[in-house]
């Protein structure tokens, strides 16, 4: 009865990359639609138009979910399953040189969130082809403003979790590497929290020939980035990481006046929970303790709040088994890999068993020399089946080692 079992399970998994190989090109239509499409933010009405044209086309039955959108099928009385996808852009011009660019010349894919929700658009195709074989439900998760760190939160807060016992995603990367390396951590931290912050410091403005009149918030500014530096240096613990950058600092418009006002923007990065923690606070009292010293006063702002991406060790350890059955040529396992990015899926992973992981979607020639977030950035589309079979088959085998 189990060599049955077996044999039959192998050859539904040869199905599954069967077909995910057959869907090949309609998943790279997929992705390259979104791609020429790019959207930014929370925002995305052509995209989310698209995604629910091609559920519905499938016979899923898909709905907005906040700024997102969710679809779901399987059978009742099981456990249900998230399969989450990210599908905005970024902020910035396109010069991969792809036939498909975004033509905006504002708004690009060059984080490969286009493929995400691509190879999830047809997972979903493949479960519901194959519904009846499920032993519980597979909920779809296709989530705007990912690089803002609002999508999640948004749809968190529109109840995209209820009734949800699990959740998988994954993300592809580019770089000098071949395609089917499948990264992941089962025993630590997967990627960093992400405390993004806005500094805002009142001082008094006056004519740069009388500065003793003033209350200088440069001055004043300088000194919070220099206490800042300090922080990380001397209160982070050395056998943690932390990592704090300050990307923006402005004020005054003119070079013989002294303004009233500057600002400081940036973000805290760890892989601590403890350690973040103490260093937000620390950081507005350096700020407020500082500020004031000089006669000022400050506001901190907290932009974005993200844990630690820590992924459920057991049920990564399940889904790289899952994996490994699948018959692809040149999948390999790539353990305790960590990232000082950040993903607002971590939102999702403090509350429900969750794995995430890598795809690589590099080229082992010049075009893997290009990182993400780069405006010359190329991803190989060899990926989409191989996403496509796997998160299909891990919703399967997930579902029945779970009833």
């Amino acid at each position: 009865m189990f060599t049955d079992f077996r044999s039959k399970l192998r050859s539904t998994i040869m199905d599954f990359y069967k077909r995910a190989l057959a869907l090949r090109e309609e998943t790279i239509s997929h992705r390259r639609w979104l791609h020429s499409n790019a959207e930014v933010g929370l925002h995305m009405p052509k995209g989310q138009t698209y995604v629910m044209e091609q559920l519905r086309g499938y016979g899923l039955d898909p709905h907005p979910c906040g700024h997102g959108v969710i679809a779901e099928l399987g059978q009742e009385g099981g456990r249900t399953i998230l399969l989450r996808a990210d599908m905005d852009a970024l902020p910035m011009p396109e010069e991969s040189g792809e036939s498909f660019s975004c033509p905006t010349g504002t708004e690009a894919h060059t984080c490969g969130h286009d493929f995400h929700a691509a190879m999830l658009l047809t997972a979903a195709k493949i479960l519901k082809e194959n519904e009846s074989m499920l032993s519980g439900r597979v909920r779809f998760m296709f989530q705007p403003a990912e690089e803002t760190f609002e999508g999640a939160k948004d749809m968190l807060a529109n109840g995209v979790l209820e009734g949800v016992d699990a959740a998988l995603a994954y993300h592809v990367g580019p770089g000098r590497m071949p395609v089917g390396l499948f990264m992941y951590n089962s025993g630590g931290t997967m990627m960093y929290s992400v405390d993004g912050f806005r500094i805002t410091i009142h001082g008094r403005g006056a004519h740069g020939a009388y500065p003793h009149s003033s209350i200088d918030p440069i001055n004043i500014g300088v000194h919070v980035y220099l206490a800042l530096e300090s922080l990380i240096a001397r209160e982070a613990d050395p056998g943690k990481a932390c990592v704090l950058t300050i990307g923006n600092f402005s004020a005054g418009s003119a070079p013989n006046i002294i303004p009233d006002t500057a600002v400081l923007q940036g973000t805290l990065r760890t892989n601590d929970s403890a350690s973040r923690g103490k260093l937000v606070r620390r950081l507005k009292e350096v700020v407020h303790k500082t500020t004031e010293a000089f006669g000022g006063s400050a506001e901190v702002e907290m932009i974005s709040e993200v844990p630690p991406l820590v992924c459920d060790p057991v049920m990564t350890d399940e889904m790289v088994s899952y994996m490994e059955e699948l018959p692809i040529p040149g999948l390999t396992p790539v353990p305790d890999t960590s990232a000082s990015a950040s993903e607002d899926f971590a939102t999702i992973a403090e509350r429900v068993p969750s794995v995430f992981m890598y795809l690589s979607a590099g080229y082992m020639d010049e075009r893997g020399d290009v990182p993400a977030h780069n405006p010359k950035v190329q991803f190989n589309e060899e990926v989409c089946p191989i996403g496509s079979a796997c998160l299909a088959h891990c919703a399967v085998r997930w579902l029945e080692d779970h009833q």
